[in-house]
């Protein structure tokens, strides 16, 4: 089968502006730039012959090399800084000059490494081998890295290196005997997250090995009681009762498994895929996009059950790359809205407020009520946040036909994309989205030609509007594209209304009993029910900071008809806002702004995003 061809544009074809283009260049002077220089950085130095010799420790910090050579690759492609493509050839050439014969690039000693049976010993609550290791994870993240720097800076040893970790790991799980699932936690899903690199060396060269890897993890982690990864996703299995119900791992492989479907249209695969995304979306996911556990659980990174709530549940930030990922696959091979909007709420909200505004700190966890933390050298989440962003110029538009661009994210910015029929097409994004609801779209053909503008409406947007040149361009429906197909040319401009009217959620919580009657019939008692209040408006979602200075929560009434109202005059100090006011039946009103800013951007500050409600007297 013929590689897939991706519908999204490199990133050097878009600029984006804004509050993403300013996460972006914090990105790139930040961590991009600091993290990793050369082969002496501590992260790369793990890879040296002289550690990995005697290393039988390392938990996941192997990982960084392969998300930062993703991250930075992208980032050297559309930036014109003169040291970071320096620095990503430099890493990728010491780490191709270290790898071994026979494929291997990990940092472990030769009696650790995958391709060696451990010895079983007790397995903790998520199913981790006896003697835990992050190889499998590590090199995944490694061929992944080595591909998209090929991509940008096409020398064939990163893609050869790639390719030669790929052959070792389809010899380990054939005639080395080894099974995927015992190589990593969770059931095996720290391991068969394979299926994604592996997929992807199918896609980017076509070679029938690579196919034979992918469905073969797949077989694997089928296979395993515990985790039954396509019976389960292909039958509906809430997200939560898959193996751990693991956030990040359980997304990352869906990716995987789009990826497959990509190159084998089978439709299994594409129905794993959305089943979970349904599952995630529907019962796992903040007001912001990002999915989140630990109510209840051993782990904080666990889905929680579906019918939990706790504004106090975690969302790492690994995770919201995950979903952000999954969620480009599903766009790429469906081109439906709905994904594209799920992009760009996590984009503007729990990832935004993960990131510091230097570019260098990310929290690890971030809630939705609770403290901003940001987290150590180490910790996996800080290259996460940095892959995520650079995702964002990608995915803001595809070309799904020769003649169809989709706006799949709106803010401040550029595009310049390729159409037949007109040539090279310059879009140019003047707004204050997400602020504000109004999006100019100015149209630069090269020539005079017929192609399809598709703009995506957001759900939240009812009674959204689309004029060119002044004149009523169709039906917007929110939640769908709306294709403007026509002749356009030089001086063309599109001008969206999407109204942002700030909106009120309410979210129940509740616990209850069951037992049994003397009849044995059962009963169930509810123990505890809470009610809680959150604002939105358009894509973003709001909080507030410790109330009154020191409250860390707070019950409320609302007032009587509509509780919330703008209030410009009301915004905080450093903030960009805009502000909403909510007043209250119980106490002086309280001022809201979006979530990535609430409390302040410093460490430690607060923002409250649920205020439970009182409850009916």
């Amino acid at each position: 089968m013929k590689p897939a061809v991706s519908p999204f544009p490199a990133p050097s074809q878009v600029q984006l502006q804004g509050l993403l283009g300013e996460a972006l260049d914090a990105n790139l002077r930040g961590r991009l730039s600091h993290f990793i220089e050369d082969e002496h950085s501590p992260a790369i130095a793990l890879f040296s012959p002289e550690h990995k010799c005697c290393n039988h420790e390392g938990d996941w910090y192997g990982e960084h090399a392969g998300k930062w050579l993703y991250a930075a690759a992208r980032a050297a492609s559309r930036s014109a800084d003169s040291a970071i493509p320096l620095h990503v050839q430099r890493v990728a050439d010491y780490l191709v000059s270290v790898q071994e014969a026979d494929g291997y690039l990990g940092t472990y000693a030769p009696e650790r490494r995958f391709v060696q049976k451990q010895p079983r010993g007790p397995r903790t609550w998520d199913g981790a081998p006896g003697k835990r290791t992050w190889d499998i994870w590590t090199h995944s993240y490694l061929i992944i890295g080595l591909l998209e720097v090929h991509k940008y800076f096409p020398n064939d040893r990163y893609l050869a290196a790639a390719r030669k970790i790929g052959d070792l790991c389809l010899q380990a799980l054939t005639s080395g005997g080894i099974d995927i699932t015992e190589l990593g936690n969770h059931h095996g899903m720290s391991a068969t997250i394979l299926l994604d690199p592996a997929a992807e060396l199918y896609l980017r060269t076509g070679e029938p090995r690579y196919l034979q890897l992918a469905e073969l993890i797949v077989e694997q982690a089928d296979a395993r009681p515990e985790l039954n990864l396509l019976t389960q996703a292909s039958s509906g299995v809430d997200a939560a009762e898959i193996a751990t119900g693991k956030a990040y791992q359980l997304c990352w492989n869906m990716v995987g498994m789009a990826k497959l479907h990509r190159a084998t249209g089978k439709q299994q695969y594409l129905d794993a895929v959305r089943n979970v995304w349904r599952s995630v979306r529907e019962y796992h996911l903040t007001l912001g996009g990002g999915p989140w556990g630990g109510v209840a659980h051993r782990s904080r990174e666990v889905f929680n059950h579906h019918g939990a709530f706790s504004p106090y549940g975690y969302i790492e930030t690994c995770s919201t790359l995950a979903w952000m990922q999954m969620n480009r696959e599903l766009l790429a091979i469906t081109g439906e809205a709905q994904f594209a909007e799920e992009i760009e709420r996590s984009a503007y909200n729990d990832l935004l407020a993960a990131q510091a505004p230097n570019g260098e700190d990310w929290c690890y966890y971030i809630f939705p009520n609770g403290k901003r933390v940001y987290t150590t050298y180490w910790r996996c989440c800080k290259s996460s946040g940095s892959m995520a962003l650079e995702e964002l110029p990608g995915v803001a538009f595809t070309q799904r036909a020769a003649d169809e661009i989709a706006v799949n994210i709106y803010g401040p910015g550029t595009a310049s994309l390729d159409t037949a029929s007109a040539g090279r097409v310059l879009l140019t994004q003047q707004t204050a989205y997400p602020a504000d609801g109004a999006v100019s779209i100015a149209v630069q053909p090269e020539r005079a030609g017929r192609f399809t503008l598709a703009l995506r409406i957001p759900s939240w947007a009812d009674g959204a509007s689309v004029m060119v040149n002044g004149t009523a361009a169709g039906s917007a429906r929110p939640g769908e594209y709306l294709r403007v197909e026509r002749e356009w040319q030089a001086g063309d401009v599109v001008e969206l209304s999407l109204p942002m009217v700030p909106r009120l959620h309410r979210k129940l919580s509740q616990n209850t009993q069951e037992s049994l009657a003397p009849d044995g019939s059962p009963v169930a008692q509810q123990v505890m029910r809470y009610e809680y209040a959150a604002i939105t408006r358009g894509p973003l979602v709001y909080a507030t900071g410790l109330i009154d200075g020191f409250k860390t929560e707070e019950t409320v009434i609302l007032a009587e008809g509509d509780a919330l109202s703008m209030a410009p005059d009301a915004l905080p100090q450093d903030a960009n806002g805009p502000a909403i006011r909510l007043k209250l039946a119980s106490r002086g009103d309280l001022i809201f702004v979006p979530y990535y800013e609430a409390g302040g951007r410093r460490d430690g500050t607060w923002r409250l995003t649920w205020l439970q409600l009182a409850p009916p007297l």
